[in-house]
């Protein structure tokens, strides 16, 4: 060997791991959006722990236990004179498919990168900060009686577009409802059917202990229809209106979210005239313990103003909103 290519040898770098040199810092924006902070003691792998939150809110969790004795219900209507003519306008522009759920979905994640705290979760009688915005929803791979059901899981960023959304989660729809294409929580509902029932109540039992604790792996709860942001559906799309959607007592799912088929509506102006609209209902079941009525009465006028005036969500948010430690 050369002397020359000896000294080119000793001069040339060690390798990097390219994953590794492009992970972002503490401190840094992560790839979920958020500040990557230290994950500290009591902290889980989808959310990180509250500890400056009020100390009423600190104890409600162990006055209602259990998910069931904490939901609220909230309807509302959107007007939609401004979101119709939007919805047709994306449609012209390429996206075939838009409709007024991406509408919804986008308002929904603005309101968390502007109200964080409708993105916390109670587990084991404490209160968290969500890693992630995780919104779950049912589709069928055909709209016929027959059809399977499947859950379609997509994860947004608090500063996404209404374009991102649009095109997250039909990517996600897309490479669900493939015929014959079972995603992986079909399979891991087709693996517990085989589980003699007496097992199952075990095994449930189990989850139950394990999600408590938070010892579930990260990966079975990205699976987990019952672990997420939210749970939306469209009743729309089935010709009825909105229903109240309990919300589980297994997992850390908050909030259920239900939007109908589109009505008229007779109304009277500022001058008392007769006018009618365009208009959708919508009905939410929220888990009170992770926030107060102040802080969710605020996020749902957010999301009521961003759904009416839908061109506000062509645009990321000027700032992202911490939740607090």
């Amino acid at each position: 060997m050369t002397e020359e290519k000896i000294i080119a040898e000793e001069q040339t770098p060690p390798t990097q791991d390219p994953q590794k040199k492009n992970k972002p810092r503490v401190g840094e924006i992560g790839e979920n959006g958020y500040i990557v902070r230290k994950k500290r003691w009591g902290d889980r792998n989808d959310g990180r722990r509250l500890r400056t939150i009020p100390a009423m809110t600190k104890f409600m969790p162990y006055i209602m236990r259990d998910r069931c004795d904490a939901l609220n219900t909230f309807a509302d209507s959107f007007d939609l004179t401004r979101t119709d003519p939007f919805c047709r306008r994306k449609v012209k522009e390429g996206k075939s498919n838009f409709t007024l759920l991406h509408v919804i979905l986008a308002a929904y994640v603005r309101a968390i990168s502007q109200k964080p705290g409708i993105n916390r979760f109670v587990a084991g009688q404490r209160i968290y900060a969500r890693n992630d915005i995780e919104v779950n929803m049912v589709v069928k791979r055909e709209m016929t009686l027959e059809a399977q059901d499947t859950v379609v899981t997509v994860t947004f960023h608090p500063n996404d577009t209404v374009d991102d959304i649009y095109e997250k989660f039909n990517a996600a729809v897309e490479a669900n409802v493939r015929e014959n294409d079972d995603n992986s929580f079909d399979k891991l509902n087709r693996a517990l059917v085989f589980i003699p029932g007496l097992l199952i109540r075990l095994v449930v039992r189990l989850l139950f202990w394990a999600d408590y604790h938070g010892w579930l792996p990260r990966k079975l709860t990205r699976l987990s229809p019952f672990h997420g942001t939210m749970f939306i559906t469209s009743m729309g799309s089935l010709g009825i209106p909105p229903i109240y959607h309990h919300i589980y007592n297994f997992g850390n799912l908050p909030a259920f979210l239900a939007y109908g088929t589109k009505r008229n509506e007779v109304y009277l102006d500022s001058e008392g005239n007769a006018k009618r609209r365009r208009v959708v209902d919508f009905k939410a079941v929220t888990d009170e313990r992770i926030c107060d009525g102040f802080y969710y009465a605020s996020a749902f006028k957010l999301i009521k103003k961003m759904v009416e005036n839908p061109e506000l969500l062509e645009l990321p948010p000027e700032t992202v909103v911490e939740d607090i430690d």
